[in-house]
């Protein structure tokens, strides 16, 4: 599933200058006088509270007010972004500001410790949205969509130190486009590409470049260099800050901070200095060590069709494979992409104004699919292979539910044992018990893992007991 997220709050410094007009000097008193009076209401009544506690009229921080003169700024923004956004077929789509808290960890590795937690609310745990990808994630697998071309513009909040300078807050508006569904490879991934290209073009904020490099290559790369699997994630995130910090600092976290040995964190230098254009990836298909690994070679070749691609588009002066791209996020399984601006000729020869990445992206083809997000609590479904066993699957449930483990069956009388077996896939259902002739015969009952798909014969009497067993140590 490709997708882009534009405008991660850290492009304003740059279009404020481009779009934004100084307001009248009538229009400034006005707007200064009528603060003034505001202010002095509600320092008045909060007089009591503020002797107290010196209490500052004030922003969270990493927060920001817009001016009515900024949100003109914003809006021109925004409807050039959908603009293009409807141009490539997209469908508006919103979703909540806080999700249940389970539906948000585990998908953003060591971001994930970024996520803003509310307070239990009736028995739920929410958190506050951190991106607009793994709630269309959740969305999907609800309402059990399998292709969409989606849009998206909301708000999100990470709790992290912000850095106004490049334009880093706390709370900051994404505008993501994504593609969910099962399709030839890179066709939708040159697109997103495309996109940002218009999106950044027609924003007219100078030049840009945007680097491209796969997940899978990555993994590759750390195999090939001797990195513990163990440690694949927490050194990508370490990668993932070359934009923000210079080798020998990023390697000196992943010697000293996270263990990795010196000789190893040397050969990953090697690679991720590299930076080029289709050259490179042909390049990396001969080097001696990269070309060993499978997963690195099928990255390197999705990149070569990508770059086929794109150059169809008419894009590829734009585009670099960038072997020290990385995106910390987990849940990035192919190709990854990060859109920068480039400093003009002037800058250059100054200290340029880093705002970091202005777009950015990726393919996650296991968030959704491969990874559901369950909407039933269900524990396990009972099933039979052959018909007139109705009575048997009720007897059965019947048992379960007693002993308060949460279970379904189809509402059929002679379903097929693969109906009922699929259904468990989509579900998301952890254990099957299947019982049929042999099963009678034997005083057994079969249990099945659906996600490995192994069966074990157990005692009808002892049945409950493993159950229970099994789903304590799940």
């Amino acid at each position: 599933m490709p997708q882009l997220g534009l405008l991660h709050g850290r492009v304003w410094a740059s279009l404020l200058g481009k779009l934004l007009r100084p307001p009248g000097a009538v229009c400034i008193g006005a707007v200064h006088s009528h603060s003034q009076v505001a202010e002095a209401v509600l320092v008045s009544q909060l007089k009591p509270h503020q002797e107290k506690s010196n209490f500052i009229i004030k922003t969270p921080k990493g927060t920001r007010d817009l001016t009515p003169q900024q949100m003109v700024v914003r809006e021109k923004i925004l409807d050039l972004v959908v603009s293009c956004f409807k141009r490539h077929g997209a469908k508006g789509l919103d979703t909540p500001a806080f999700e249940l808290k389970e539906v948000l960890t585990e998908k953003y590795g060591e971001d994930s410790g970024l996520i803003y937690d509310l307070q239990d609310q009736g028995g739920e745990l929410l958190s506050l949205r951190y991106d607009l990808t793994v709630p269309f994630a959740r969305y999907l697998a609800m309402n059990k969509v399998k292709k969409m071309k989606r849009y998206h513009v909301g708000k999100v909040w990470r709790r992290e130190s912000p850095t106004i300078v490049q334009g880093r807050y706390r709370e900051f508006c994404q505008c993501d486009f994504d593609i969910a569904g099962q399709f030839d490879p890179m066709i939708p991934d040159a697109e997103c590409l495309k996109i940002m290209c218009e999106i950044l073009s027609g924003l007219q904020l100078g030049d840009f470049l945007i680097k491209v490099n796969d997940r899978r290559i990555l993994d590759g790369m750390f195999a090939v260099c001797g990195v513990p699997e163990s440690k694949f994630h927490t050194i990508c995130s370490s990668i993932d800050k070359l934009g923000k910090m210079s080798w020998k600092d990023v390697r000196h976290e992943m010697v000293a901070k996270k263990g990795l040995a010196p000789e190893v964190a040397d050969r990953i230098g090697d690679y991720v200095q590299c930076h080029g254009g289709v050259s490179l990836v042909e390049q990396m298909f001969q080097d001696p060590r990269l070309s060993q690994n499978k997963q690195a070679l099928e990255g390197l070749g999705d990149l070569k069709l990508l770059f086929e691609y794109v150059t169809l588009f008419g894009i590829a002066e734009k585009i670099s494979f960038d072997l020290s791209l990385a995106r910390g996020l987990d849940y990035y399984t192919g190709v990854v992409y990060e859109a920068v601006l480039l400093p003009t000729p002037a800058q250059a020869e100054e200290e340029p104004l880093n705002v970091g990445s202005v777009a950015a992206g990726g393919r996650y083809d296991g968030l959704t699919f491969g990874e559901k997000i369950r909407t039933t609590e269900t524990q396990v479904f009972v099933a039979s292979p052959q018909k007139n066993f109705l009575q048997e699957r009720l007897k059965l449930i019947a048992e379960l539910w007693d002993a308060g483990i949460k279970a379904e069956l189809l509402y059929k009388n002679n379903p097929k044992l693969l109906t009922q077996l699929h259904y468990c896939e989509n579900m998301g259902i952890p254990l099957v018990v299947i019982v049929g002739e042999q099963e009678l015969k034997e005083g057994v009952i079969k249990l099945r893992s659906v996600a490995s798909r192994e069966e074990v014969a157990i005692k009808r009497e002892n049945l409950v007991a493993e159950i229970q067993k099994r789903l304590s140590e799940s």
